[in-house]
């Protein structure tokens, strides 16, 4: 039996509404907390906070420099047609991810890691 259940994620950033409305963009949801030093999103599969940071650093891909601190994985039904999207949101392709087939790397507009996956 587990000791609790997961409740959050919670994502450290420079703008906790800035980053909470890219992924309100990205995977739907509603905002349902927000002020200066932090912001939920919160959707029908579950929840994600954004904290702010000060004097944050964002993390680098690949390579352990500058570690992930974490990483989402995006479900879409075509990355051909997801990519041009995200990117229009604010997401960057990162150097490295040579665009294999199931999934592609990308980094929001704070820096973090993210891929957008397909079955």
């Amino acid at each position: 039996m587990a000791i609790g259940e997961l409740y959050d994620v919670v994502i450290d950033c420079p703008d906790p509404d800035a980053l909470a409305e890219f992924y309100r963009e990205l995977v739907g949801g509603e905002i349902t907390d927000s002020d200066s030093e932090w912001t939920t999103l919160e959707t029908s599969r579950g929840r994600v906070s954004f904290q702010r940071v000060d004097d944050y650093s964002p993390p680098r891909w690949p390579g352990q420099e500058h570690p992930q601190q974490i990483h989402l994985d995006v479900m879409v039904s075509n990355l051909d047609e997801s990519e041009p999207q995200v990117l229009e949101l604010g997401a960057t392709l990162l150097k490295g991810s040579s665009k294999p087939l199931g999934f592609r790397v990308y980094a929001d507009p704070a820096g973090h890691p993210f891929c957008l996956v397909t079955n």
